[in-house]
């Protein structure tokens, strides 16, 4: 076990001569620190090794009256050619903390900078079910509560107790429960609103060889299995890291299709009305025979397939160039190695066109978007 961060407890955080002061660089290339490899420099980057330094180097930065952009895996970042022109703060504080809990559970405390796949392999190994079809999910634990990052039927909001931030607005560090988080589809307080940095993460999985109900049918089938069922941990893992790798969703410096932001756009969600327009309007253009997949919740509102409507407006994998649609998985947007950011928002744009004029549904970007807009 690595060592613990100093006590969380909500109070003013440190600052001046109480903690470390990290270095600061000029003109270092974002695109070196993205998935996508885009982005043009940081006026300044100052990398933060725990968490009082990256409280330190946030509040230096306000005191300063500077831009700040706090960044982690750069697994969810579309960013300018231009580059960001205040300071760029690297989280890489790597601490981790397991406690047992009530009841065959156990509390895992992670710094924001702890890399989210190796974590996830950890609890697998250690026999901690909660995160486990989370796996193959690039990226650092503090932007996960930031997107409530979710695949194939899990949710980190299913298994975070707290989040410890940094209040920009008061300038004190707190702690929110899981309720204060406001967690949605891909969404939380934290999203769209740079009021609060996250620090750490508390997670509380529950002590298990078997992983939690499998609730998405392609890793059902994947498994041969049944939707509802549990299956040992390491073998949910391993399915899901080859269905990820089957689309390019795994990091791999050989494959191309790797050089994305993940997912581009969220799965749109749709009232009854809505869906019986775009209903009809699928019926209109592909034929009364044609269903297209939706899950619906309780409400009658109907969750659509991104990656089924951008195929089926005429964007099939491999399209666009110099940025261009994976060879693999529809709802990925890439850049093979020459592209820019301006040409991957080219794309985008023409998709979004595409699919509304289609179907009348305007597609979300899910990536962050820094000094761009979509």
């Amino acid at each position: 076990m690595s060592r613990p961060e100093p006590d969380p407890a909500s109070g003013p955080a440190p600052g001046g001569a109480a903690a470390r002061s990290p270095e600061v660089a000029a003109d270092v290339p974002l695109a070196d620190y993205t998935t996508l490899g885009l982005g043009g420099p940081a006026a300044r980057f100052r990398v933060a090794a725990d968490t009082e330094e990256l409280i330190a180097a946030v509040a230096e930065t306000e005191a300063a009256g500077d831009a700040l952009l706090v960044l982690g895996g750069g697994s969810n970042l579309v960013v300018s050619d231009q580059g960001f022109p205040g300071t760029v703060v690297h989280a890489e504080s790597r601490s981790v903390e397991f406690r047992n809990a009530d009841e065959g559970r156990v509390r895992i405390r992670a710094g924001a900078g702890v890399p989210w796949d190796p974590l996830v392999a950890r609890t697998v190994a250690e026999g901690l079910s909660g995160i486990e079809f989370l796996s193959g999910i690039p990226g650092r634990v503090g932007s996960t509560p930031i997107q409530n990052v979710g695949a194939y039927g899990q949710e980190v909001s299913q298994t975070i107790v707290e989040v410890l931030v940094y209040d920009r607005r008061t300038g004190e560090r707190r702690t929110m429960g899981n309720a204060d988080c406001g967690f949605a589809y891909r969404d939380s307080v934290f999203k769209g609103d740079d009021r609060y940095v996250v620090c750490e993460v508390v997670f509380e999985l529950e002590r298990s060889q078997v992983s939690r109900p499998i609730r998405y049918a392609e890793v059902a089938r994947a498994l041969g299995t049944e939707a509802g069922s549990r299956v040992p941990l390491d073998q949910a893992r391993e399915t899901v890291l080859e269905l990820r790798r089957g689309k390019g969703m795994v990091l791999d410096p050989d494959d191309p299709d790797t050089r994305s932001a993940g997912s581009f756009f969220t799965n749109p969600v749709l009232d009854p009305p809505e869906y019986a327009e775009f209903a009809r309007r699928a019926a209109d253009l592909l034929g009364p025979g044609v269903e297209p997949p939706a899950h619906f919740d309780a409400d009658g509102r109907a969750k659509l397939s991104a990656a089924w409507l951008i195929d089926h407006a005429g964007f099939t994998r491999g399209y666009g160039s110099p940025a261009r649609i994976s060879t693999k998985h529809t709802l990925a947007l890439t850049n093979p190695g020459d592209a820019t950011t301006e040409d991957l928002l080219a794309l985008a744009r023409e998709v979004r066109a595409g699919v509304a004029k289609a179907f009348g549904v305007t597609l979300v970007n899910e990536p962050v978007m820094v000094g761009v807009a979509l």
